[in-house]
């Protein structure tokens, strides 16, 4: 759950600075609870009674896109609404040449969605996929190498675990079947019907990152041997990348509850997203080898050995997924806090440089993947199709959403 910094960059002092502790609790975990932003969770409301999770909400009164003018600081703004009837939306990534792919969590479906008209083409659908509960089709993301190599990596759940897979996109072959015969690259990540974790991203390093879960038992975030609550770091082949904590293991950090979001600054630092239980989700700085507490504890708790998160929030409040980083901030979706969060960052410190604000409370729902759509703009997609939210119209939709 805490938070670090990324491993060729990472200073002494930002490591120092980072590691501080997190909030106590090693409470029963459950479904119910902040695992994905589920309604009928007991876990405590109300904003935060610390600094860092305060809650600026400027939410517009009414539906549909801003006609705002171009956003100050610190504000956001919908630009349009690329796409809508989207079937469970979760993974996303941007092609060369500004069009997305999308994939279906429980359908197990990939689209391409034209990025100027939002037109949807089926490229096909990934084998394997065993959908319930948390699980299914989850993180989509492409190399920076796309172009020449046509592959798409997915994390998904399949009958007996997760893993990571990918496919060769061949756009000459028949409308529905452009996706290859998937190729795992990495398999024995334990299943659960929560905490699947699920996002994967190329960092700068060109090296595949992926955020886990810890499935709903607790124990497994601290176990080094286990790619279960961690933070793993590979080769686009799948391999351990020299320069991780254990020569032979592809574990970055550890000791974390379910890692759904991961994005870069512009110093190059490692940012996570992460559910708590109870009480505190958070933002955290990942450092390699850290150890970021759970199930030991939960939030800022300034505990020797374990790394405090950046910023906290009531699990009322965010229930966080996907992240991006654009115009100097961390912009995260919130689930069950049904709003997008603003933690504006300092390059020189690992506090953020002033309290996070949210935008958009419950005007669309809940919201799932944030990924950078290039300078000031961001595309976000709500997720109220997933059974824990209520799907209205035009249900799921993917937002262009400007930043500033």
């Amino acid at each position: 759950m805490r938070g670090a910094v990324f491993g060729s960059v990472q200073s002494p002092a930002v490591r120092r600075g980072a590691v501080a502790a997190l909030a106590a609790a090693s409470l029963l975990l459950s479904a119910g609870c902040s695992s994905d932003g589920g309604s009928g969770s007991s876990a405590g409301g109300g904003a935060s009674d610390r600094p860092a999770a305060s809650n600026a909400s400027t939410s517009p009164a009414s539906p549909g896109p801003s006609v705002a003018s171009a956003p100050a600081k610190g504000s956001a703004r919908v630009v349009r609404t690329l796409a809508e009837g989207l079937k469970t939306p979760w993974g996303l990534a941007a092609l060369p040449g500004g069009d997305l792919l999308v994939g279906s969590r429980d359908e197990g479906t990939i689209h391409r969605i034209d990025g100027e008209s939002g037109k949807q083409a089926l490229l096909g659908s990934v084998p394997g996929v065993s959908p319930a509960g948390e699980g299914g089709l989850l993180g989509l993301a492409v190399p920076s190498t796309f172009g020449a190599d046509q592959l798409v990596y997915a994390y998904v759940t399949t009958a007996s675990d997760n893993r990571i897979v990918r496919m060769q996109y061949d756009e000459a072959r028949p409308a529905g079947q452009q996706l290859g015969a998937p190729d795992t690259i990495l398999r024995g990540i334990p299943k659960g019907t929560i905490h699947n974790g699920g996002r994967i991203a190329f960092g700068p390093d060109r090296m595949l990152y992926a955020g886990t879960g810890e499935t709903g038992d607790s124990g497994l975030a601290q176990d080094k041997k286990s790619l279960a609550g961690k933070i793993l770091r590979m080769t686009p082949d799948g391999e351990p990348v020299r320069g991780n904590p254990e020569a032979d293991s592809v574990v970055y950090s550890y000791g974390h509850r379910n890692v759904q979001g991961l994005a870069w600054d512009a110093e190059k630092r490692l940012w996570a997203a992460e559910f708590g239980q109870n009480t505190w989700d958070e933002l955290n700085l990942i450092v390699a080898g850290g150890n970021y507490g759970w199930p030991e504890v939960e939030g800022k708790r300034g505990e020797r050995g374990f790394i405090d998160p950046v910023a906290e929030w009531r699990t009322s409040q965010a229930s966080p997924s996907g992240i991006a980083y654009a115009e100097g901030s961390i912009w995260m979706a919130a689930l069950r806090g049904q709003r997008l969060w603003r933690i504006p960052l300092s390059s020189s410190d690992t506090e953020p440089s002033a309290a996070p604000q949210s935008f958009f409370e419950e005007r669309y729902g809940r919201l799932r993947t944030v990924a950078s759509a290039g300078g000031d703009r961001v595309w976000v997609t709500t997720s109220n199709t997933d059974g824990r939210g209520t799907p209205k119209p035009g249900d799921d939709r993917i937002l262009l959403v400007e930043v500033g």
